[in-house]
Order: structure tokens, then sequence, then C-alpha cells
């Protein structure tokens, strides 16, 4: 199963617009979640400050500051037919 991180921070609307889309997704796909605030760590503070939001499907970025849900689902779908070596 692939899993969606969301690299942000609290009181970013775009990360809440970003949040929004893929709930939207999860409610048609199956994958796991992993929120990020960045504000919990020096280094992805400072790499991903002013790209927020920014997600990522099994570790590739695949949208940064707004989330397209075509492309988000594409890369998912993507993803489950083409699964990941153990």
């Amino acid at each position: 199963m692939s899993t969606v991180t969301l690299y942000g921070r609290a009181g970013c609307h775009l990360c809440d617009d970003a949040l929004a889309v893929i709930e939207r997704l999860r409610a048609r796909i199956a994958f796991d979640f992993e929120p990020c605030d960045i504000e919990t760590d020096a280094a992805l503070f400072s790499r991903y400050l002013e790209r927020i939001p920014v997600v990522t499907v099994d570790g590739v970025e695949v949208c940064e500051l707004f989330v397209d849900e075509r492309q988000l689902e594409g890369a998912l779908t993507n993803c489950r037919d083409h699964p990941r070596p153990q």
C-alpha cells in the first residue's frame, strides 16, 4: 500500500486545502497517510518552509504549494500498478 505524506504546518491555509484533497482521495483509494509538521524538525523546516504544502507518494514529491487532485490520484494509481519491491 502506498504512503502519502503531507509536509506542512499549523496555520497554513494551503496545507488545509491539501489535506482536504487527500481526505477526498482516501474516500476512494486505499493508502496510508502521514502528516508531517515541518516545525518539529529543523532540517524539514529549512527544506520545506517556502514550498509547503509538499505531498509525496512513497517518498517521491508529487505536488507542492497547490495539490492537484488528478495528479495525486494518478501518482497513487501508478504506484499501485507498479508496486514497490519488498
